[in-house]
């Protein structure tokens, strides 16, 4: 396996446990990979009446640096970019409360970690 796929495999399958625990949690999945031009987002979530915007990040392990920290201020604006856009084409939406999370994961197998950071940042 070349190794964008074997990446492309592990993201998927790191959105595959991020969304399956925040569903756990009580979250709606929405939508899942909603992408426009310049930004996309891995995961769209209702919590309640808040419309969730989840960035899913993955490593390995976490000795280098931790997963949030990969999310540079280049990465939150294309994040906000696609949050404005699912709200504009969501119609009634537009007016609804929204949050952005990140959910880290790190590690693998048994050793797996998962952090939630609810309100990782400001819009």
């Amino acid at each position: 396996m070349t190794a964008g796929k074997n990446r492309s495999r592990i993201g998927r399958e790191a959105e595959d446990a991020a969304c399956g625990f925040l569903q756990a949690q009580g979250l709606v999945l929405l939508e899942r990979n909603f992408r426009v031009r310049g930004g996309e987002i891995d995961l769209v979530m209702s919590d309640g009446a808040v419309v969730v915007f989840v960035e899913v990040r993955a490593r390995q392990d976490d000795n280098f640096m931790h997963p949030a920290e990969s999310i540079n201020a280049r990465k939150r604006q294309r994040l906000v970019t696609a949050g404005t856009r699912y709200l504009q084409r969501s119609g009634g939406l537009h007016t609804t409360r929204s949050r952005f999370d990140v959910v880290c994961i790190s590690g693998t197998g048994a050793g797996r970690k998962l952090e939630w950071i609810k309100r990782a940042f400001e819009a």
